[in-house]
This record gives structure tokens, C-alpha cells and sequence, in this order.
């Protein structure tokens, strides 16, 4: 018997010891639970410590308890303000009362965005700006930027809508953590409190999600709408600036092929400056009437326009309106080429030079060394600028009009009144048509030319020679022709000529001014009042 009591308290103290043992497995397997719960818990708030619905939803939250105190704070200063009874103890909370009033004013001022709809901000899109409008090749860039921005909004409204989703999905794993703390540790408050809070805040954000979600349905839609629109648009300019660039570089090609046809064959340097000048012109009018229609809506809009601006432009620019149209003149009148040696006055200067260039403002002009640089400016080689509205106000002289490039030019020497006149007139005529010959023929074919267009009477292109009395002798004036571009050249070889066969005659002599004295009372001679003046003309 004692040995079945044995038995008995042994199997006993087994079952307590393993009963024992059970419930410390199931006390660690609950503690390590809550242990895991808790952790995943934790981590769930560390992410979202740092989101935008959190942060926006705290500050909402602590809007509301600010206002709350305050409207305490508001019923009790006016509860003190109401007691008749004044003391120092009633003056000292009213200030301090008012001083915690005014710092809660001022930080409801800096959360006053969060008063009511704190998450309007976030819900809302960006709003969509006018798309620009694509009239020309410039704008695709802006079309293109602003496509980008489009996408951008795009993309950073749908990372808002995943970023409240996501929230909501971390709340509610939190919310179900909490439950199932709870219901392990019955009596932590303060899971409890977590958990109310947590519930709270999620009934807050949830009914946002189908606002979202049929926000950013709309606002897509709008947005892929504008974005196909601008990529139609841009696609058509992009296609109508091939188009033009296409038939740009077509001219542009045509161009300089003509140019190197002109300079493989055209042998005249002038002709190739004009049509160079010519083609260059049209390319530039046919570029910009191009580009005008292609990208121009409304024709008639920029024909008023133009008219406007021309009409400005002729009153405050009158100057620079005169010398465009001069230079139209020149340029379909012909009456002056560039390569043309010209003499021009202005303001009582004159100068003669060749043509180098004729802009649309302005003539340009190269100073030679000639006649009018030997007797009068004494300076040469400058380059000379004239406005084109010149030609309306003033006198140009071409002297290589159409091709002819031969001018009259003259040379005077004087002669003793006792001299053999005939024989120097006709030693004078000799000698310029010696030298003058080869400009003699090209003078009178241009001048056959010139008659198709000008009424010549007399073209005789033979040297002249013109004997004319002077005080102090006889003046022999021999005129030829020349080239404009060597008239100094010549007149220095047939002066020099002139002289030289001259003074080998002894019929001869040639007049210049002197004084003669006789010694002796009968032969005495005094100079005369008219040799004095003879001279003197003679000198000037």
C-alpha cells in the first residue's frame, strides 16, 4: 500500500512538473509573438515617420488641439474679465492667460493651411497650363518642354495616389498588429490608445483613396489628351520644316551650282559681280517669302501689317526708306553697275573712284589716283561710303556707262603769237592719235552700241585740236580719247610727246610768262601793264 502512495505521488509530481513545463513553452511562445508583433509595429511607424498624409494629418491634428485650447483659454479670460472684483492675483492670471493665448495664435497662424481640408493640397493636381501654340519651328521646343512638365505632373500625382494607398495599407497592417496585441495583452493601455488613434486616422484617409482615385483617372486622361495633341502638333511642324528646309537647301543648291557655272564660264568680272549680287538677292527674297507663307496664318493680317510698318518706317526713317528705294532704282535701272568709275560731289568735295559694292543703304567706293586727286584732294585710296538716296538729290557721272569705258580728255599749251601755229596743231593731233588709237576703235564700237538706246548724232572718235588767242599767245587745246581708268597715265605720255617734238622745231616756241630789260636810253623797255596780268594769268 505504502508502495502504490509511492507510485502515486511520483506519477503526480511528473504531471505537475509537465504540466508546469507546458505552460512556460506556451508563456515564451506568447511572449516571443507580441515580442514579433511589436517589432513589426515599430517598423511600420519608422515608415511612416517621414510621410507627407502623416506629417499633414499631425499637423491637421495638432491645428485642432491648439484651437481647442484656445476657445478654453477664450472662455476663461472672458469668465475673468467679467468679475467686478479687482486684485493683483486676477491681473496676474488674465497676463499670463493672454500670453499663452497670443503664443497658440501665433502657431494657429502657421498651421492656418491646416484648418480645414488638410489634404485638399495633396488631393488637388497641379493645374494644367494653356498648351502653347506650334506656329513655327521655334515652338516645338516649348511644345516639347512642355510635354515634359505634363509627364512630370503626371508622374508625381500618381506617386502621391501610391504614396496614400501605400499609407492605408500600413495602417491597416498596423491596426490588425494592434488588435492582435491587444487581445494578448489585455491590459497595456497604451496599445490600446495607439490602436484608437490609429483607427482614427485610418477612417480619416481611407474615404480620400476614391476621391483620388477618380481625381487621377480625370486628370490623366486630360493630360494623355493634351500630350497626344502636342505630339500631333509638333509632328505636323516638324514635318512642314522638312518640307521648307527640304526646298531651302534645293535653292540653296540651285544657287551655288549657278555660282560655279558663273565661274567656270562667265569671263567678265563685272557681269559675274551683277549676277552674283542678282542671285544672292533672289535667294534671300525667295527664302524669306517662303518662310513668310509657311509659317504666316493669315496672309492678309501681315499684309496690313506691312503696310503699317512701311508706313512708319518712310515717316522716322526717311533717310534709310529712300536709300532701299534708291537702291532698287540702281538695281533695275542699270544706270550704275558696280566696277564702274564714277565722280561724285558732295558738299563741295569731289571724288572719283570705281564702284566696289552697292548694298541695299549704301554705295561704296574706291578713290583712284586721277586728274581730280592730281589737281584738287591731293589724296587718294580712300574708301568712300554714299548713301543710294544720293542719286535723287544729286549728280553721278558714270564714265564706263554700258560698256564704255573711253572718255574726252584734253591738253593745252601755248604757243608764241609769232610761231608756226599750223605745224604745232598738227604735231599735237599726230601724237594723240598715235597714242590714243586702240581707245579710238573701242570708243566708237561702244558708241554704235549706245545708239540703240540713246540719240547720237556725232560719234566721231578722231582726235580734235582747237587753236583759241590768248593775251599772251596762242593756246593749243588737242582732245582724245581715253580710258576712264588711265586718263593721267596717257595725259603724262602725250604731254611729255608734245614737248619733246616741239622743242626740236625752230619755228617754235613755246609761251610762258618773262621779263625782258634793255639797258640804254633809246632801247630801253619797260614790262607792260598787259604782260604783268599775261603773266600772272599764266602762273594761276
Amino acid at each position: 500500500m505504502n508502495k502504490i502512495k509511492i507510485i502515486l505521488i511520483f506519477i503526480l509530481t511528473l504531471n505537475l512538473f509537465g504540466s508546469q513545463s507546458q505552460l512556460n513553452k506556451e508563456a515564451n511562445k506568447s511572449i516571443s509573438q507580441i515580442q514579433d508583433l511589436i517589432n513589426e509595429k515599430n517598423d511600420i511607424n519608422d515608415d511612416l515617420k517621414n510621410n507627407i498624409w502623416i506629417t499633414v494629418y499631425e499637423n491637421y491634428q495638432n491645428y485642432q488641439t491648439l484651437q481647442s485650447k484656445k476657445n478654453i483659454l477664450d472662455k476663461e479670460i472672458a469668465r475673468l474679465e467679467r468679475k467686478s472684483q479687482y486684485s493683483l492675483e486676477r491681473k496676474t492670471k488674465l497676463k499670463t492667460l493672454n500670453d499663452e493665448r497670443d503664443g497658440i495664435t501665433n502657431k494657429l497662424q502657421l498651421l492656418g493651411e491646416y484648418q480645414d481640408e488638410p489634404f485638399k493640397k495633396l488631393i488637388s493636381p497641379n493645374p494644367i497650363d494653356t498648351a502653347p501654340t506650334i506656329s513655327n519651328p521655334l515652338a516645338i521646343f516649348a511644345a516639347l518642354s512642355f510635354r515634359e512638365k505634363l509627364k512630370s505632373d503626371q508622374s508625381d500625382y500618381e506617386q502621391r495616389y501610391k504614396s496614400l494607398t501605400s499609407v492605408v495599407e500600413d495602417l491597416e497592417r498596423k491596426e490588425q498588429i494592434l488588435k492582435e496585441i491587444i487581445i494578448l495583452v489585455p491590459d497595456e493601455k497604451k496599445y490600446k490608445d495607439e490602436y484608437k488613434k490609429t483607427k482614427e486616422l485610418l477612417n480619416t484617409l481611407k474615404p480620400f483613396i476614391e476621391v483620388f482615385a477618380t481625381t487621377q483617372n480625370v486628370y490623366g486622361k486630360k493630360i494623355d489628351e493634351m500630350k497626344i495633341n502636342l505630339t500631333q502638333e509638333i509632328s505636323q511642324q516638324s514635318k512642314k520644316l522638312i518640307t521648307v528646309s527640304i526646298i531651302l537647301g534645293v535653292l540653296f543648291g540651285l544657287l551655288l551650282f549657278s555660282k560655279y557655272l558663273m565661274r567656270r564660264y562667265l569671263a567678265d568680272i563685272e557681269r559675274f559681280y551683277t549676277l552674283n549680287k542678282a542671285l544672292n538677292i533672289t535667294f534671300i527674297v525667295l527664302a524669306i517669302l517662303i518662310l513668310l507663307f509657311a509659317y504666316i496664318e493669315n496672309v492678309n493680317y501681315l499684309v496690313t501689317i506691312l503696310g503699317f510698318a512701311s508706313a512708319g518706317i518712310a515717316i522716322a526713317l526717311k533717310e534709310w526708306f529712300m536709300s532701299v528705294i534708291g537702291w532698287l532704282v540702281i538695281f533695275f535701272g542699270g544706270s550704275i553697275h558696280a566696277g564702274d568709275r564714277v565722280r561724285i560731289v558732295k558738299d563741295g568735295s569731289e571724288y572719283v573712284g570705281d564702284i566696289i559694292d552697292i548694298s541695299i543703304l549704301r554705295i561704296t567706293i574706291l578713290e583712284d589716283v586721277t586728274l581730280t586727286t592730281y589737281e584738287r584732294n591731293r589724296r587718294a585710296g580712300r574708301v568712300i561710303y554714299i548713301p543710294n538716296n544720293y542719286i535723287f538729290t544729286n549728280m553721278i557721272a558714270n564714265y564706263t556707262h554700258d560698256g564704255l569705258d573711253t572718255v574726252w580728255d584734253g591738253i593745252d599749251f601755248i604757243v608764241t603769237f609769232d610761231s608756226n601755229i599750223a605745224k604745232a596743231s598738227i604735231i599735237a593731233k599726230d601724237i594723240a592719235k598715235k597714242y590714243s588709237k586702240g581707245y579710238r576703235d573701242n570708243a566708237r564700237k561702244h558708241l554704235n552700241k549706245l545708239r540703240r538706246h540713246y540719240h547720237l548724232k556725232n560719234i566721231s572718235v578722231e582726235p580734235r585740236v582747237f587753236t583759241l588767242i590768248t593775251p599772251y599767245g596762242m593756246k593749243i587745246s588737242v582732245w582724245y580719247y581715253t580710258n576712264s581708268y588711265s586718263t593721267l597715265p596717257l595725259r603724262s605720255t602725250i604731254s611729255a610727246s608734245i614737248i619733246n617734238s616741239i622743242q626740236k622745231e625752230q619755228d617754235i616756241y613755246l609761251a610762258y610768262p618773262t621779263q625782258s630789260f634793255f639797258m640804254g636810253n633809246d632801247n630801253q623797255k619797260n614790262i607792260s601793264p598787259q604782260e604783268l596780268q599775261a603773266s600772272k594769268e599764266f602762273l594761276q
